[in-house]
């Protein structure tokens, strides 16, 4: 090794014949992998037999608190974990989430009501925002740049595979033995995933010599964890505020939240954002108004299917696995032509897919509607997404070329996340008000999905600040292809 090298970078040497699959790179790849999987499989499998959990256990106000606390919990996990990685290299962050999301699986399959359950999702959610982070720097650190690209492409198949195959069996189980095993039957599983990653991550290489400016890189992350945690807190509160049966505590719970997360959310994304000013807050913006559009109905189509149509869990999850289809259709195609057409294009046509998926969702309200109608509808939907997503990130990877590139896509994936969380909150809100007021569950869902549609028309309307001079590369949009969630 010269002197010139870093013990990172000799790493990253690679040995002809040595795939990702060879002797010495399988367990990490086969943890990481595994890892991945298990993880997208119960944050998939929760949305199906959530519907059963809420009638054995009660609480259907705190319907959308299941899916809403994992998410802010992973938005704090990905942000503290940023800084530990660098501080304390890559095995302590990677096995303190898998135990965080170990012992939140215990709590969700043990839960004996619907607080419990939220508390043991909270935890998933911390813990889950470690493996990520830590597989993306162990890529970075012992992959040469040949493979690195064909593990990100293996990465993905974690998260499709489970969102194609994962609804439908977590019905089955649910229907055939309990919903708790959804949780527990994932926990031996995890301990394997960990150990053969951990096996893998000790031939990992400490950064004893930091790229330029990692250290700085990490000590930011630190320093975005108190705000990360505020917005975290005052999401939360919000959520509480709009869920409370109570109306003077409720709008005092909201106002509070407000105040606390507005401020915390703009000072972690570039400036102009709230305003969509510029390509590049615009591009940030749009994808949570993108997730909160599709989450905040995705969230609620096993319910609605389950408990107004009188369908099975497993039957549900169908319906699910249809928008993962057609999701990764429509980010093939995006890949292919947006460099033609324009990530502007893409995303107001995206957008207006998925308005018109959850349009075509709401007829499925109406009893005289087939209910396989969900099928095909809410497959519009994840082909809409498909086509919006993804370009977006273009827009950013394109923009952060005269920007801080950190900033600019942790604000991405910041934006994504909270999008997704408030989404499913606020609909879970409105469901339960309207539960509480007498009225029939067709209602709140109604009004919920009105309101998805509503915040999918603005998304429209901002789609053309997304316009640029140049055209966005065609090899840039086929790397920015993104799996579902």
């Amino acid at each position: 090794m010269t002197d010139s090298q870093t013990p990172a970078s000799a790493a990253t040497v690679d040995v002809v014949g040595h795939g990702l699959w060879s002797p010495a790179r399988r367990p990490l790849t086969g943890g990481l992998v595994l890892s991945i999987t298990l993880v997208a499989f119960e944050a998939l499998a929760v949305s199906t037999v959530l519907p059963v959990v809420a009638r054995e256990l009660g609480g259907l106000d705190l319907y959308g608190w299941v899916l809403s606390a994992f998410l802010l919990g992973n938005l704090v996990g990905v942000v503290a974990v940023g800084g530990l990685i660098d501080r304390g290299g890559l095995i302590g962050p990677f096995v303190g989430g898998l135990v965080l999301f170990g012992i939140g699986l215990a709590i969700g399959g043990a839960s004996p009501s619907m607080p419990i359950l939220v508390v043991g999702r909270l935890l998933q959610g911390l813990g889950s925002g470690a493996i990520a982070p830590t597989a993306y720097v162990a890529i970075g650190r012992t992959l040469p740049e040949h493979l690195r690209a064909r593990m990100f492409a293996t990465l993905s198949t974690a998260w499709v595979l489970p969102g194609v195959m994962g609804p439908v069996i977590a019905g089955k189980i649910a229907e055939l033995s309990s919903w708790r095993f959804v949780f527990l039957g994932l926990i031996p599983l995890i301990a394997i995933s960990g150990y053969l990653a951990v096996v893998g991550l000790r031939q990992v290489p400490a950064a004893e010599i930091p790229e330029p400016g990692e250290h700085e890189q990490a000590s930011a992350a630190m320093r975005r964890l108190p705000r990360a945690i505020v917005l975290a807190g005052g999401s939360a509160l919000a959520l509480a505020g709009l869920s409370s049966p109570l109306p003077v505590p409720g709008v005092g719970l909201l106002v509070v939240g407000l105040v606390l997360a507005i401020p915390a959310y703009r000072d972690l994304v570039p400036a102009g954002t709230l305003r969509a000013r510029g390509r590049l807050p615009s591009a940030i913006l749009l994808r949570g108004i993108a997730t909160f559009t599709f989450f905040s109905v995705d969230a609620y189509v096993s319910l609605l299917l389950v408990e107004w149509r009188g369908r099975t869990p497993s039957e549900a999850g169908i319906a699910l696995t249809a928008a993962t289809l057609s999701w990764t259709a429509g980010s093939w195609v995006q890949a292919r032509l947006v460099g033609r057409y324009g990530a502007a294009r893409f995303v107001g046509v995206g957008l207006s897919v998925v308005v018109a998926g959850i349009a075509a969702m709401s007829l499925v309200l109406i009893p005289a509607v087939p209910v396989w109608w969900a099928v095909p509808a809410f497959a519009i939907a994840g082909l809409g997404m498909g086509l919006a997503y993804a370009p977006l990130t273009l827009v950013v990877l394109a923009e952060a070329e005269t920007s801080s590139a950190g900033a600019a896509t942790s604000g991405l994936q910041l934006s994504d996340t909270l999008g997704t969380a408030i989404g499913a909150g606020v609909t879970g809100a409105i469901v339960a008000t309207a539960t509480r007021s007498g009225a029939e569950l067709w209602v709140g869902v109604a009004v919920a999905f009105a309101l998805a549609i509503a915040i999918g028309a603005i998304g429209v309307t901002l789609s053309p600040r997304l316009r640029a001079l140049r055209p966005v590369p065609v090899t840039a949009a086929v790397d920015a292809v993104s799996p579902l969630r």
